[in-house]
């Protein structure tokens, strides 16, 4: 993960929910007064956002001390205290809303896709993400992904070649768009294209596509078509999968499985933060 980005989008975030000051904190509480903020599980999860701890603590005022107990892409149980903080109270106060609101999202997908991986349980195939994030959280939402076990496909419209059935509609086959692309971009550049049929697979073979995706296909149609792909082109299967039929895309011998709602649905890791005023 990008601590730099990060920095930047931490102050961002600040920025949008303290704006000026935070009026109620400042009018209870001197500067001088100090206290500690604890992070504790409320259930059993995948930790995820120890940096977002860090660092956020940090903007606000560096004298802040934190300790963290837990570790990105551990385990945590119920009650477990993961993180604590020491400094002024109203910087405390300040940022522990938009730094638990952070860790517990990123938390959240790092368990779910940890359950994924478990419920394919292959040693073949690897759960990756999709371009289904939360805009302006893309980085640390995936960054979650890798820290619960699975991989990321491509990062936005920017770094790979991706030809989808839209794509191939307005260039009029599946070869004229992999020529198209072929002859601007640099070896460096993966092309992956989109298929839902046979002959559409057939034709990325002959196209020298680097990916071929099964999308929206059953497992019986995946496994009877992967036979057509040389072992040097990657495969992948996405559309439709879910955690109940995950298990059916076992035996399919496709190299990763793409899920979007490891990202666009998932339920925040529930974490507390227990506010204790020292003398």
């Amino acid at each position: 993960m990008n601590k730099l980005k990060l920095r930047l989008q931490l102050e961002q975030f600040f920025l949008e929910d303290i704006g000026d000051r935070d009026v109620t904190s400042e009018l209870i509480f001197g500067e001088a007064e100090k206290g500690k903020v604890v992070f504790i599980a409320k259930e059993h999860g995948v930790f995820c956002g120890g940096e977002v701890i860090r660092q956020g603590f940090a903007i606000l005022d560096p004298r802040i001390k934190v300790e963290m107990t837990a570790k990105d892409g551990e385990m945590i149980e119920k009650g477990q205290v993961i993180a604590e903080a020491k400094g002024a109270v109203t910087d405390l106060l300040k940022g522990e809303r938009v730094i638990l609101n952070l860790v517990q999202r990123m938390s959240g997908i790092a368990t779910q896709t940890r359950e994924a991986v478990s419920v394919l349980n292959s040693s073949l195939t690897k759960i990756c993400d999709t371009r289904k994030t939360t805009p302006g959280l893309r980085m640390l939402e995936k960054y979650a992904v890798r820290c619960g076990g699975g991989y990321n496909h491509r990062f936005g419209l920017y770094d790979a070649v991706m030809i989808k059935d839209n794509h191939i509609s307005f260039a009029g086959t599946i070869t004229k768009a992999v020529e198209a692309v072929r002859s601007s971009i640099g070896h460096m550049v993966k092309v992956e294209v989109e298929t839902e049929t046979k002959a559409q697979v057939q034709e990325a073979v002959i196209a020298k596509a680097d990916v071929i995706m099964f999308d929206n296909r059953q497992p019986s149609e995946i496994k009877e078509w992967i036979q057509y792909v040389p072992k040097g082109i990657i495969t992948e299967a996405s559309g439709g999968i879910t955690l109940e039929n995950l298990a059916a895309y076992r035996e399919t011998g496709v190299d990763y499985i793409s899920l979007g709602f490891l990202t666009h649905s998932v339920k925040s890791l529930d974490i507390s933060v227990k506010v204790i005023i020292e003398d």
